[in-house]
């Protein structure tokens, strides 16, 4: 073969395969998310929705926002989806982050045992809840991993001025099922998200025991990763984040149900 129509066929194999590596690059970006947006169902109600819309697939990493913040800066994701204002408010600051947008909300709730010993029934908010746990010493499950609900109940053992430990507290640097599941063995109290709460099926002797302080409201936040993986999936990264505040996406949000009730609540509906 003639050097030249050979190096016209090489050009053109290097051409098919860069093109082919940017559409793959396009159609599969990579988010990281928590424990809860997962473990609750929700991703896997929304993503499909989202992928035959904009022919993009969506791979999910579920962590705690802590790590999830920590995968950004690094590179690792393309996105973020997490719960943690303050932490979120320094990943952008730190120039980690861009274009950081409320998607929706929830709440936390306490939960514990039936015979409630501290009787965090009858607080008058969050904190007294706590500040009762903490003065009877009775067991608390602390998720132990810098997660955006660790981070809450951290907040709140703060402003009492309480360093929770000893044998009472057992931090488990752990997802939040996996602290339920040794809250009810342990019969423990917990902090909890109202999403996976509604989805945990293992329940045993665990209830609500405390709930509707605004203290607790628990708002989730998408973010772009800044500088970007790649221009290619930046693009499609872009296009999930407008997604989730579109018209399509919060009516999605809106609709995801679990033995009919909804789990979030769009931040279209929240404001």
């Amino acid at each position: 073969m003639p050097a030249s129509k050979y190096n016209r066929l090489l050009a053109a194999l290097v051409f098919m395969m860069a093109t082919s590596a940017m559409a793959q690059g396009e159609a599969t970006i990579r988010i990281a998310s928590t424990t809860s947006t997962e473990h609750s169902g929700l991703l896997e109600f929304l993503i499909p929705q989202f992928q035959r819309e904009s022919g993009i697939a969506v791979h999910v990493v579920a962590v705690g926002s802590g790590q999830a913040l920590r995968m950004g800066c690094h590179g690792d994701v393309d996105a973020v989806l997490v719960h943690a204002p303050q932490a979120e408010q320094q990943f952008v600051e730190q120039g980690c982050g861009a274009d950081r947008r409320r998607v929706m909300v929830n709440d936390f709730v306490v939960v514990g045992p039936v015979d409630d010993p501290a009787d965090v029934a009858g607080a008058d908010s969050a904190a007294e809840a706590f500040q009762r746990i903490g003065q009877a010493r009775a067991p608390f499950a602390s998720r132990g991993d810098d997660s955006g609900t660790h981070q809450k109940a951290q907040s709140i053992w703060s402003a009492l001025d309480m360093d929770p430990g000893g044998d009472w507290y057992r931090e488990l640097g752990a997802g939040m099922g996996a602290v339920l599941n040794t809250a009810a063995d342990m019969k423990a109290y917990t902090l909890a998200d109202r999403g996976t709460w509604l989805t945990f099926a293992n329940r045993r002797d665990l209830t609500v025991l405390f709930e509707g302080d605004p203290s607790l409201v628990n708002p989730y936040s998408s973010i772009l990763v800044k500088p970007a993986v790649n221009q290619v999936r930046q693009a499609g990264a872009t296009k999930w984040h407008r997604w989730l505040v579109s018209e399509a996406g919060q009516v999605a949000i809106g609709r995801y149900r679990v033995n009919g009730q909804r789990l979030f609540t769009p931040v279209s509906e929240a404001l």
